[in-house]
């Protein structure tokens, strides 16, 4: 990741940082999932895996704060402007590339007898969410906008691949589930287990969905504010990103809350109130009066809103790695992440087509306060429905994080979890575990 961000210091063209921009993506794609499974194996139940999970989760919210205010100091105060930011960045990923070779453990050896990789099911599923992230980002900008025939059909291709993707897992799943089953090539262990997401009587899925949500108006929220300082307020990048440093601040207390009281609070209270803390910030930009102080309204927003975000990434991911299975960990965590990642094309795409909506509604040269207000109810909804699935879902669940383990109880979550259920039993071997062997 760190040679290609060096590189996009350096295009002149728009595409060409486009295209790299979009590797850049892939880096953190292979390195998220890759460090929830590292802290998952790293650190047994207990209250060190809590704060270790909050912690890592902190760095999404906190990352793109202080990611926003670098840039924005970068760009107004050096000589290379933008390109600085991508210097500094390439420095960045080269102390966390020494820093993983000195600490990260060596991997232990592999117990899986079945190496094959379901290529198939990684073409279809990539290809289709390409598409279909690209028509959610260039259906706007389109000659017909989102009438325009190559948008349909991109999108129409798009969404069958993506079917076709969890058919063809469906099946797989169901080869290696049959014991009678004749093995080859061509039937691979899937890429993504379908039942993974029935896991805990669907509230993997839930948790999947509540993350996405969250992301749609956390990222929606933080783009229309930047977008209103600097094009509706006229203020200078150094001067807007001053305005969203309480968002740092506030984030860093609600790490250590999460990882102190994940033991303690249930998963519904901190789903509930994070995706609560997130619509409210969109609530306040929704309605706000441009003739207040920035006291008055965007300070109390981004104290609050990222509450939600540290709360949703923190508690979720420690949900979910204590609903998967060992084996299961990078897996889950890379489902997590690209729910996230997916909120954040969807979030920002359907807020701008709702701006743009407004904005030609109103027509030129009249204040379009209203589109700006118009974006952030959009993000506000995104945060409420998050709260109400999470009602819904995670009632009676209980806390997610770990105290002082009691004795004898470390092996007894996997076993419920292939039964079904969220709660530590007694039963200390899952009902019903198959191993294949002997893989053609």
């Amino acid at each position: 990741m760190g040679a290609v961000t060096l590189g996009c210091a350096f295009p002149m063209k728009a595409l060409t940082l486009e295209v790299l921009r979009g590797v850049q993506g892939i880096g953190s794609a292979a390195m998220i999932p890759a460090s929830l499974g590292i802290l998952a194996n790293a650190f047994p139940p207990s209250r060190a895996r809590s704060m270790a999970f909050a912690t890592f989760s902190a760095g999404a919210p906190i990352g793109s704060v202080l990611g926003t205010a670098l840039g924005g100091v970068l760009a107004e105060y050096t000589e290379k402007s933008w390109r600085s930011i991508f210097y500094l960045m390439t420095g960045i990923d080269f102390l966390c590339f020494m820093g993983g070779l000195i600490s990260f453990d060596k991997d232990k050896p592999s117990t899986e007898t079945d190496h094959r990789v379901d290529w198939l099911g990684a073409f279809l599923v990539t290809a289709g969410l390409v598409l279909i992230v690209f028509v959610l980002g260039q259906g706007e900008l389109a000659p017909k906008q989102w009438a325009t025939p190559y948008i349909i059909a991109l999108l129409i291709v798009g969404v069958i691949l993506v079917v076709l993707f969890v058919l063809w897992q469906v099946y797989l799943e169901r080869i290696q589930e049959n014991p009678h089953a004749i093995y080859s090539v061509f039937t691979p262990p899937p890429l993504m287990k379908p039942s993974l997401w029935k896991r805990a009587n669907g509230r993997f899925a839930a948790m999947m969905i509540v993350a996405f949500l969250n992301s749609c108006s956390f990222l929606s929220w933080m783009f229309w504010a930047q977008i209103y300082y600097q094009d509706y307020k006229n203020l200078r990048p150094v001067l807007s990103v001053v305005r969203f440093l309480p968002m740092f601040v506030s984030g860093m207390l609600c790490t250590f809350f999460v990882g102190i009281m994940a033991a303690r609070i249930s998963l519904v209270y901190l789903a509930a109130i994070g995706s609560l803390c997130t619509a409210a910030g969109a609530l306040l930009f929704a309605v706000i009066d441009t003739r207040m102080s920035y006291w008055a309204f965007g300070f109390p927003a981004a104290t609050i809103v990222v509450v939600g975000a540290d709360f949703i990434y923190a508690a979720g991911s420690l949900y979910i790695a204590k609903i998967s299975l060992p084996h299961e960990q990078s897996l889950a965590g890379g489902l997590f992440q690209t729910m996230t990642q997916l909120g954040t094309s969807v979030g920002i795409t359907v807020t701008t087509v709702v701006f743009n909506r407004v904005s030609r509604r109103i027509g030129p040269g009249v204040d379009n306060i209203a589109s700006y207000r118009a974006a952030q109810w959009t993000s506000f909804a995104f945060g409420i429905l998050g709260m109400l699935l999470s009602i819904l879902f995670f009632t009676g669940v209980g806390v997610v994080g770990h105290g002082k383990p009691p004795v004898g109880a470390s092996d007894g979550i996997q076993l419920n979890l292939v039964a079904g259920t969220d709660r530590i039993g007694q039963q200390k071997t899952p009902n019903k575990i198959k191993q294949k062997k002997n893989f053609i």
